[in-house]
């Protein structure tokens, strides 16, 4: 199984906690896991944890009250594959636009209706709307929550974290926990208080955000071209307003100098040809892209996730996207240990780094191809992006597994030498006789698919295990993890 991995020393980190205001009331609380960030990633995290009856509190220094504006939009195939097995993916498409083709750079198509899923589309759908239905199934769950609440500073033990907190009132608190996690964002306090770097570069500075109304619809559903001197794309919400990303080479000013929306219009036209009649804009924001990434997911009971682990160019839609990923592989692994169905907790801890790690990188070059091949000025950059985009219209094979890296259905985790090859891979939505494999998972369990007669005998898996046969007489059995990946497998 992916989890068999030589469980590693660990190093206990002691962050840097402030003194308290001497005036400040204090109080103290506990908790079985302290998530610190209320985004997608946490609020994913919380309701795994909670849906399994683990005692979980989520601290967020915003107000409860959430704004419609938000960066993030697309809704991969393999993050709805995922909220499928939540019970939530249903009602989050009912909300959002399918898109199913892309066209990039006027050259590139890309049919995403050959994704081997239930979703083969990008779904636009605005964060807040992943947010609302996460945090409501959390709610219903158990998770507690504490809004107007930053985190101060945090020190572990062998046994604990202690998290030192301040509420808007300026009262001073400390919440204990068996284990922590950061989710709170690219300036993180988790991964300040563990003192842990962030290296990388900022890729480009300058980009401008809009939400606007259109007069003319565009021809594509998902509007994208860079021209060396500028790139935008233009993404429909499904309601009449549209989003809107652009950059242009000669504009690179400071985030906080106002702008308008002739300037947004501008690089649309420069970019696309057209502005399309951009009008009405509810939002404008103009902000820096970074592509970074910390060493370490782990440090002790204290983890990473989303973007307080990594953040990247936004090209190709994936920061949302790797963090409710993130969370999905560490949200039964911590259920698991704290339930003591590990027989190793601290090497099936240490699995979430090593699975997720590589991953993040590949987001961060991936996502950073891409919006170079858009900003591509010189003649030998344009040519390679025409070659690029030439052999990838001309081989189907290598456009199926750059998509399929893009939706997250094609990413794999490495898998211990000698075992099955299907170990490590994402389980497709088998259609078995209890159901669709996605619906069994939604118990939070592994779940066995075995052939009929056959003597089945897997590794002890670290959780409850749920049975299933396959419709068809398929020989091969596999041991399914709660994260939809596949542990174990022998034909």
């Amino acid at each position: 199984m992916t989890e068999e991995t030589a469980a590693r020393s660990t190093t206990t980190a002691t962050g840097a906690s402030p003194a308290p205001a001497p005036t400040s009331a204090r109080s103290s609380a506990e908790t079985e896991v302290t998530v610190v960030g209320a985004g997608p990633t946490g609020l994913l995290l919380a309701g795994d944890l909670a849906a399994v009856g683990v005692r979980v509190t989520v601290v967020e220094r915003r107000a409860p009250e959430r704004s419609n504006l938000t960066r993030a939009f697309g809704v991969h195939a393999r993050t709805l594959e995922l909220l499928d097995a939540r019970d939530l993916a249903d009602q989050l498409v009912a909300k959002g636009t399918p898109i199913t083709g892309l066209r990039l750079f006027r050259r590139l198509s890309l049919d995403l209706s050959r994704l081997g899923s239930r979703f083969p589309y990008l779904l636009i759908a605005p964060q807040y709307e992943v947010e609302r239905l996460l945090e409501r199934r959390a709610r219903a769950a158990g998770a507690t929550f504490r809004y107007g609440t930053e985190l101060r500073g945090l020190r572990q033990d062998a046994e604990s974290v202690t998290a030192e907190l301040r509420d808007e009132h300026g009262t001073d608190a400390t919440l204990h926990s068996r284990y922590l996690v950061g989710t709170d964002g690219m300036r993180s306090a988790v991964r300040r208080s563990l003192g842990l770097p962030f290296p990388g570069v900022s890729a480009i500075r300058s980009i401008l955000l809009a939400d606007v109304r259109l007069s003319e619809e565009p021809e594509s559903l998902l509007a994208v071209n860079g021209t060396g001197r500028a790139f935008a794309f233009i993404a429909p919400f499904g309601d009449g307003w549209y989003r809107v990303m652009g950059w242009r080479r000669d504009r690179t000013r400071p985030e906080d100098r106002p702008v308008e929306l002739d300037e947004v219009r501008e690089i649309a036209r420069e970019a696309l040809g057209t502005d399309y009649g951009m009008r009405d804009a509810r939002w404008i924001s103009r902000f820096h892209s970074d592509e970074r990434q910390v060493p370490e997911y782990r440090r002790g009971r204290v983890f990473l996730a989303g973007d307080a682990a990594h953040v990247h160019s936004p090209a190709g839609g994936q920061g949302m996207n790797t963090g409710l990923q993130d969370a999905a592989n560490l949200s039964w692994k911590l259920a698991a240990v704290l339930r003591d169905h590990a027989p190793d907790p601290e090497g099936l801890l240490d699995t979430y780094h090593s699975e997720r790690h590589p991953v993040g990188a590949l987001v961060v070059r991936s996502s950073g191809a891409i919006v170079r091949l858009a900003m591509a000025h010189t003649p030998l950059q344009r040519l390679s992006r025409a070659l690029a985009t030439s052999f990838l219209n001309a081989v189907r094979p290598a456009a199926d597994r750059a998509m399929g890296m893009i939706s997250g259905i094609g990413v794999s985790y490495e898998a211990p030498r000698g075992t099955h090859r299907l170990t490590g891979r994402r389980a497709p939505d088998l259609s078995l006789r209890e159901g669709r494999l996605y619906e069994l998972l939604r118990g939070g369990e592994f779940v066995l698919v075995a052939p009929d007669g056959a003597d089945t005998a897997p590794p002890a898996a670290p959780g409850p295990v749920a049975r299933a046969h396959w419709r068809d007489p398929n020989r091969t059995a596999l041991l399914i993890r709660p994260d939809g990946y596949i542990a174990w497998a022998r034909d």
